[in-house]
C-alpha cells in the first residue's frame, strides 16, 4: 500500500489516541465527582456533558468555531499564545474529535462509580484513608472495567469522527485528513477501490473495538 492509503489511517490512529487519552482524565474526574454529587442543576450540568452525543456532528463542528475561532476569546488567547489560531492544525482535529468522544467516557465512568458500594469506601475512610488513596486503591480497581468499556468505546468514536473535523479542522492531506474524510473524498472522485480499501479499515478497527467492549461486558456479568 501506498503512503496515501496509510496517512489518513495513521493520523486518525493519532487523534484518536490523543483524544482518548484527554477523554480518559477529564471523563473518570468528571464522572467520579458527578457519581458522589447531588446539588441543585444536576440535571441541567449532565444534560450539557452528553450533548455532544445527541447533536449532528456539522453543529458540534458550529460551535466549535464559534468558541475557538480566531475572532473568539478562546481563538484570540490560543493566537497570542501559540501564534497561531487552532482551526485547520492537527489540534482541532484531536479538539473534534475529544468534544464527540467524551460523553461515552463520562457516562461509561459515571455509571462504574455509581456501582461501587459506598459502605467500602467509608469503611476505608474510617481506617484512615485519604480521598486520593480512595479514589486510587478503591474506586478505580472497582470501577475499572467501565472506565475500559468507556476508553474503548471513545477511540472508536473518535476514530471515526467525521463533521465536526471537517467543518473545524478541515481537509489538509497529511495534516487533518482523516480516513473518515479521506474516504469521502475518494468518493467524490470516483475512487472506489481506495475508498473500499479504507472502509474495510475502519470497519476491521471498529469490529474489534466493540468485541473488546462486549467481552469485558460478557466477563463482568
Amino acid at each position: 500500500m501506498s503512503m496515501d492509503f496509510w496517512s489518513p489511517l495513521k493520523l486518525s490512529v493519532e487523534v484518536a489516541l490523543v483524544s482518548s487519552i484527554i477523554v480518559l482524565l477529564i471523563g473518570t474526574l468528571l464522572g467520579r465527582w458527578m457519581a458522589r454529587r447531588h446539588f441543585c442543576g444536576k440535571l441541567f450540568v449532565e444534560t450539557l456533558l452528553l450533548l455532544p452525543l445527541v447533536l449532528p456532528p456539522t453543529v458540534v463542528g458550529f460551535l466549535l468555531i464559534i468558541l475557538f475561532g480566531k475572532n473568539s476569546v478562546l481563538g484570540s488567547a490560543i493566537i497570542w499564545l501559540f501564534n497561531q489560531p487552532i482551526m485547520f492544525t492537527w489540534w482541532a482535529a484531536v479538539l473534534a474529535s475529544t468534544v464527540v468522544a467524551f460523553p461515552l467516557m463520562y457516562q461509561s465512568a459515571k455509571l462504574g462509580f455509581e456501582s461501587i458500594d459506598q459502605d467500602i469506601e467509608d469503611a476505608a475512610r474510617v481506617a484512615g484513608a485519604s480521598e486520593r488513596q480512595v479514589f486510587f486503591y478503591i474506586a478505580i480497581p472497582l470501577a475499572f472495567k467501565a472506565l475500559v468499556a468507556g476508553i474503548i468505546l471513545s477511540f472508536a468514536r473518535a476514530l471515526g469522527e467525521f463533521g465536526a473535523t471537517l467543518m473545524f479542522a478541515g481537509n489538509l492531506p497529511g495534516k487533518t485528513q482523516t480516513a473518515p474524510i479521506a474516504i469521502y473524498m475518494a468518493i467524490g472522485s470516483n475512487n472506489m477501490p481506495l475508498a473500499w480499501a479504507w472502509v474495510a479499515s475502519m470497519v476491521g478497527i471498529s469490529f474489534l473495538m466493540l468485541a473488546g467492549v462486549h467481552l469485558i461486558r460478557a466477563n463482568d456479568s
